[in-house]
């Protein structure tokens, strides 16, 4: 669907884009692009979702989308939105189904030399054989029951850490420490409880992936030596979220906020913005329920974290410490956050959604591990597995102008139905080889859908986050070796 004939999209400067107030908008959009991409946004449905967003009640700022926005449900993916504790609303349209879908990046003390050429295909293999993926993928050895499974839920990355997943470590380098403290297993489904049940530890489909790379670039020297990086360094990407639990946390979710919207005299220009107070019972409800899917999340990526650590030694024949495999930083991509920020010169708590977006803290923060609080928060840019990847910082102009917010990825350009329309004939694998990469999927689909070509060119998008001052560029990465779900 195209945007709505007649909008008035003003450009602001080389990298901001308003829409301004109109109709029933309570504040004006505000949209991170080059014209370039611009042009091809105006086409798709998404700056109509990032207008929708701004008729919400409470709404603080403007209704946001970064430059990897594409359309999604509801609120475009890519879009951020900060609403009034007292006065706002939590939608669950505004996290998504794949609740704390998230990345995380660990650094190695090997370099290309050890990891390159054949011994890429053999170390992907190896870990493809460890890391259950795909649809309907699962460890038998890990169903949880019920009073272990409320665990998971409550504490999340820590209770991996306290059955031997990781190190203790590990915790301070994960958004939130990795657990939601709101969380409340018992507004969580039985139909949710049993989705996840046996999935915990397993990366699962689409666009999870596990990425082995190496550091090609430094861009930032006095940063990237904060954060443990250098050229040549191999590193290690996980990709994936909260599985089939997040995924019917936010389908329940949805069907009780549609009632609860027209409860409480909300007007919503789409359905699929259902929502409540974030005060009212529900509101809360859904914040306790998305929560416990978070925590499974950080949980899962901890464990699968282990997965390449146990990998990896089992390769190399050496221990996770002699091979220097530390985590370098988790971060959140589908989460609503209870934040404090200073708005007009007051401080004021709100509910940030960030949809397909991630924090980028400043320096000096008290939620930035205190490892990097002097320089400010890693932020993890993955790409698509052809190209680069990278790694980011936040900035002070972040936290003044988007909540703390940036973008969290290239953004896709064509629909998964489109990738496998235009990739018909192709063998992905043999191009990607032809690259340099080496990539393993579940099936042939999952190549297809994930080919390069079907997202943006990641370095568009950090150059305008760059651009617009809300992050700043550390390291590039390229990928050598690829395990899709």
């Amino acid at each position: 669907m195209a945007a709505k004939k007649g909008w008035n999209v003003e450009r602001l400067d080389p990298w901001r884009w308003k829409i301004p107030r109109q109709g029933n908008m309570k504040t004006d959009g505000l949209v991170y692009a080059t014209e370039r991409m611009m042009a091809s946004i105006r086409e798709e449905q998404a700056l109509e979702q990032v207008s929708n967003v701004a008729c919400l009640p409470g709404i603080v700022g403007s209704s946001m989308a970064m430059p990897d926005i594409h359309w999604g449900y509801g609120f475009p993916i890519g879009g951020v939105a900060a609403f009034s504790v007292e006065e706002g609303v939590v939608s669950p349209g505004g996290v998504g189904y794949d609740i704390n879908c998230g990345v995380r990046l660990m650094t190695t003390q090997l370099t290309l030399d050890e990891v390159g050429g054949e011994r890429i295909k053999d170390l992907v293999c190896a870990l493809f054989r460890n890391i259950p993926s795909g649809v309907g993928s699962s460890r038998k050895d890990m169903k949880l029951k019920d009073a272990e499974l409320d665990r998971v839920l409550l504490q999340g990355a820590a209770w991996a850490v306290s059955k031997g997943f990781g190190d203790p470590s590990d915790l301070e380098k994960i958004e939130e420490g990795g657990s939601i403290p709101w969380a409340d297993p018992s507004k969580v489904s039985p139909r949710a409880r049993e989705r996840g049940r046996s999935q915990l530890g397993t990366l699962g489909s689409g666009n999870h992936f596990v990425e082995v790379g190496v550091v090609e670039e430094v861009l930032d020297p006095q940063v990237a030596r904060v954060f443990g990086l250098h050229l040549g360094q191999i590193t290690v990407f996980v990709h994936t979220g909260s599985r089939g639990l997040g995924h019917q946390v936010c389908d329940d979710y949805i069907r009780l906020l549609l009632k609860s919207a027209s409860k409480y005299g909300i007007s919503l220009p789409d359905k699929q913005l259902c929502c409540a107070p974030v005060e009212s019972r529900e509101g809360r409800d859904y914040l306790g329920a998305m929560g416990a899917a978070a925590n499974f999340a950080f949980a899962n990526r901890q464990m699968i974290t282990h997965w390449v650590r146990e990998t990896f030694e089992q390769f190399f024949g050496a221990s996770a410490d002699r091979l220097g495999l530390r985590l370098l930083y988790d971060v959140c991509h589908n989460m609503a956050k209870i934040e404090e920020h200073h708005v007009e010169g007051r401080l004021r708590k709100l509910c940030v959604h960030r949809k397909g977006a991630t924090r980028a803290f400043a320096a000096g923060h008290p939620q930035v591990p205190a490892t990097y609080r002097a320089v400010g928060q890693p932020v993890l840019i993955p790409g698509d597995m052809g190209r680069y990847s990278y790694v980011l910082v936040g900035t002070d102009r972040a936290m003044a102008e988007t909540f703390g917010s940036t973008c969290h990825g290239a953004g896709r350009v064509l629909s998964r139905h489109q990738a496998i329309k235009s990739s018909k004939g192709r063998s992905i694998a043999q191009e990607m080889e032809q690259r340099g990469v080496f990539v393993m999927a579940a099936g042939k689909a999952t190549l297809r859908e994930e080919m390069p070509e079907a997202y943006k060119d990641v370095s568009d998008v950090v150059a305008v986050v760059h651009g617009a001052g809300i992050s700043r560029p550390v390291a590039r990465l390229r990928p050598l070796g690829v395990m899709k779900g």
